[in-house]
């Protein structure tokens, strides 16, 4: 990248990092994540202009209240310890490599998935593409940090996860993205059967809290057959990323905001993998499926939208940037990260209801 881009990525994270990772009670600061896919597609040339408005909403920092240290467990999933995980954090990544830092607590933090409604693993694969792909600062670095902050001090396990385990791990004679023969449906099949909540109301933890009496949900979690080899890994992963972004064309008028973290979080993680040892990809993998489902049992509606209501597929060769481009101009945050996963769909597999799905996000979610 460029460094006049990747110096307003830096300008971006500086200005951001003074303020805090949530505002109007616990809404999450989307600054870093939309700020980093807008110089990733292109658009460093809009990020500051966006962010004078964005940032108008946004809280200080909070102040600390004490040293996170050996006794750390105490204040996993603490909102109250933020700063003092931020801190935390921020040293782990000046005094040693980033990737030691994130690998220690990788499996620290993945039982806690759905953290501040998966914004905290969200907004730590958006640091890991900006640290692979422009390089090592400082900024970048502190970014990383704060991530990892946020996913800390919200932390949050999927109801039944940990009690059911990971779906099984199955051996493959191909590593292929579909399903090997016998097995039941791959991702998209997987999402498809999930049940849904009966009361979809009220904010996120009181529906996860209601996945504990779906009948049918431990069913839904040890659903899939999760590949054995690693390759096999990424590419189940990459079609559970698939499989809910066209999800949400049919069914993002369930909750447009909330449903394009069912593709979001996983396609964070599906980032992330590259830079992890291998013998995190199975618990990955598997914590992306109960971060989806879980969106899914609690958002998305019993019946899809009408076809007839739904936009086409844009054409062209210059489809997938210039879906990107009206992201931008739409504005919402949830519109431009979802738009970013949006691309990446359609770059793998050539599928354009992936940027159907883009532009119904931005139709569904006000300015």
């Amino acid at each position: 990248m460029e460094p006049s881009v990747t110096g307003t990525l830096d300008e971006a994270y500086q200005r951001l990092h003074a303020t805090g990772p949530e505002f109007d009670g616990w809404l999450s600061n989307h600054g870093p994540m939309a700020a980093e896919a807008m110089v990733r597609h292109g658009h460093a040339d809009r990020v500051h202009r966006w962010l004078d408005v964005y940032m108008r909403r946004l809280d200080e920092f909070p102040r600390g209240s004490g040293q996170i240290g050996a006794s750390w467990q105490e204040a996993l999933g603490d909102p109250r310890r933020i700063a003092d995980w931020t801190a935390y954090f921020r040293r782990e990544v000046a005094e040693q490599p980033w990737r030691l830092v994130l690998e220690t607590w990788w499996l620290r933090l993945l039982p806690g998935v759905a953290a501040a409604a998966t914004h905290g693993v969200i907004r730590v694969g958006h640091a890991v593409r900006a640290l692979t792909e422009d390089g090592e600062d400082p900024e970048h670095l502190t970014e990383l940090a704060y991530g990892l902050a946020y996913w800390a001090a919200r932390w949050q396990p999927v109801p039944g996860a940990g009690a059911a385990g990971p779906p099984p791990v199955t051996a493959r004679t191909t590593a292929g993205d579909g399903p090997a023969a016998g097995d039941e449906p791959g991702a998209a099949g997987g999402l498809a059967a999930v049940p849904r909540i009966a009361d979809q109301s009220g904010g996120i933890r009181e529906r996860l809290a209601r996945l504990a009496e779906l009948p049918g949900w431990p069913t839904a979690l040890a659903a899939p057959h999760i590949p054995a080899s690693a390759e096999a890994l990424r590419s189940w992963l990459a079609g559970l990323v698939d499989a809910a972004t066209i999800s949400y064309l049919s069914y993002g008028h369930g909750n447009g905001v909330m449903l394009v973290h069912s593709a979001t979080a996983p396609n964070a993680i599906l980032r992330t993998l590259p830079v992890l040892e291998r013998r995190l990809w199975a618990p990955s993998v598997s914590a992306s499926w109960a971060a989806a489902a879980a969106l899914t049992a609690i958002y998305a509606p019993a019946f899809p939208a009408d076809p007839a209501g739904l936009p086409d597929p844009p054409a062209g060769p210059e489809a997938a940037a210039e879906t990107f481009a009206r992201a931008v101009e739409h504005g919402d945050e949830h519109v431009i990260k979802f738009a970013d996963t949006a691309a990446d769909v359609c770059t793998r597999t050539g599928n354009r209801d992936a940027l159907a799905a883009a532009i119904r996000a931005a139709q569904l979610i006000g300015r």
